[in-house]
């Protein structure tokens, strides 16, 4: 009998349902925006009249000569809306980004088109961070590792792969990267995004292929989608009957016109999707993708190392055999502390990518001490450093999730996404509101980030926490009361 996403988990959904946005936090987010927009056309049109001030004036004269760099909109909203609340975001810090990390205060002078810097910094209590196991840091083995391929590489290679950038250390970094995730060969790139939006037009091209996404897939892989020029169709998120409804009508029905049969179609999806802190339902999508011949293209971005008893990730959460997945894709800038990212396949697979990728072919090699860090990490997690503290890390991340997102729902705030997902998205719903809970946490001592409307529906702005290995219960505790008291002044324990 074919299992599926309820079966493993006792017969409940994979992720928790999306709450509702609650009717009055829906009317006050639009009136929100209605105001701010209201004012942003006002303030437009005193500036086109003559009456903005002497800055504005001085800003207007210097920009004539340039052309304009966003749609007349994203200008707007830019200059108008966003601008609002650009201060609580892109703050400086100091320091590595552990558990805590220091932040450089700064003050605006302009109405925060420019910052100054105040001179002080804060230390905080760092939820903003993708550093899911603590491989961050000034000391430890990755740290001594890391400096000694310093002096023996250099900081960079000045070289493509295919060039003379090609060392005995990504080739050791990619075998490792195979062996950790149990698959024939690995290849890797210097930059996460570009691992996704210049690989996926080498794997699909042209109308004859069909790429099936999800809705609330990453930026890099609908970049990646559209520079493919194949043809797209988005599927509902984490929706496998919708997926399955678009399969079925991509096989019966065929290409657009000709109605000739696809060359190829690629299911993409996540395994955890970073604002919506979602598990995807892997079972259904290998069921659904081996049932009508499609091939699975899986984003394990801030999933490896972040689940899975072992931290291989969403396919060892499941029980899913690696090899089930034809192109597993993942970054280094998550739970191994460093940068860049993976494709991880067959060996027909990456041998096509080492011969045709922009990244192999155009992008300077990874940096010697950063594949270092990555090869260090990865072989502390999979224990081959003698001790058991990768297996710590896991066990310590995945007990701080469950603890932290308990609370959070305890309290009576609406937290989406799957108990296991180290990403917890926070409604807040209103604009004004995420600025204020932004700023309230950072003046005790807390830093995190919000995300509201593009990056998310209009209805669904948010804060992001990012739970990491490195919190001791101490500090997740600190974090939940200031969270809590800060809740009940802005109101936003929407569960109650």
């Amino acid at each position: 009998m074919e299992r599926s996403c309820k079966d493993v988990q006792g017969g409940r959904e994979s992720d928790r349902c999306h709450e509702s946005t609650p009717l009055l936090a829906a009317w006050w987010t639009y009136l929100s925006f209605a105001i701010l927009m209201m004012f942003g056309y006002l303030r437009d049109f005193i500036r086109r009249i003559g009456l903005e001030t002497k800055h504005s004036a001085l800003e207007q004269n210097r920009m004539k000569d340039f052309v304009p760099l966003y749609s007349s909109f994203d200008g707007f909203y830019a200059k108008n809306i966003f601008k609002r609340l650009s201060h609580c975001y892109g703050r400086p810090i100091c320091s590595p980004p552990t558990a805590e990390v220091d932040v450089l205060e700064r003050t605006s002078y302009d109405e925060n088109c420019h910052f100054r810097l105040t001179g002080k910094k804060r230390r905080c209590i760092n939820l903003a961070s993708f550093n899911y196991l603590d491989f961050v840091g000034n000391e430890g083995p990755c740290v001594e590792a890391t400096a000694h391929a310093l002096q023996q590489y250099g900081v960079g290679v000045c070289s493509t792969r295919q060039e003379l950038g090609n060392c005995s250390i990504h080739e050791e970094l990619e075998k490792t990267t195979a062996r950790f995730l149990g698959v024939d060969d690995a290849v890797t790139f210097g930059m996460g995004f570009c691992t996704n939006s210049l690989n996926i037009p080498v794997l699909v091209g042209g109308k004859g292929c069909l790429l099936l996404s999800d809705e609330k897939n990453h930026a890099s892989i609908v970049l990646g989608a559209r520079l493919s020029g194949s043809v797209i169709k988005v599927f509902k998120h984490n929706d496998i009957d919708d997926l399955e409804e678009k399969l079925r009508g991509a096989i019966t029905s065929g290409r657009p016109r000709t109605h000739w049969p696809w060359r190829k179609i690629l299911i993409i999806v996540e395994g955890i999707y970073s604002m919506e802190g979602s598990i995807v339902k892997l079972l259904d999508v290998v069921r659904l993708k081996n049932k009508y011949g499609a091939y699975l293209y899986l984003d394990e971005a801030h999933s490896m190392g972040a689940l899975g008893r072992t931290g291989r990730g969403v396919t060892e959460y499941w029980g899913v055999g690696p090899r089930d997945v034809d192109i597993m894709m993942g970054t280094f800038t998550k739970s191994f502390g460093a940068f860049g990212g993976y494709i991880a396949g067959s060996k027909r697979l990456i041998n096509h990518l080492r011969a045709y990728s922009y990244s192999t072919t155009y992008a300077c090699s990874m940096s010697a001490p950063v594949a270092q860090q990555i090869i260090s990490s990865m072989k502390i997690i999979m224990g081959e450093d003698g001790t058991n503290t990768g297996k710590l890390r896991i066990m310590r991340l995945a007990t701080n999730v469950r603890y932290f997102r308990q609370r959070l729902r305890a309290m009576g705030f609406i937290v989406y996404g799957d108990d296991n997902s180290a990403v917890v998205p926070l409604l807040v719903f209103v604009p004004g509101k995420a600025q204020a809970i932004m700023e309230e946490l950072f003046e005790r001592n807390i830093a995190c980030v919000a995300g509201i409307f593009p990056a998310t529906s209009i209805t669904t702005g948010r804060i992001r926490i990012f739970i990491s290995a490195a919190h001791t219960r101490e500090m997740l505790d600190t974090v939940l009361s200031s969270i809590s008291e800060v809740g009940d002044r802005l109101q936003l324990k929407y569960s109650l």
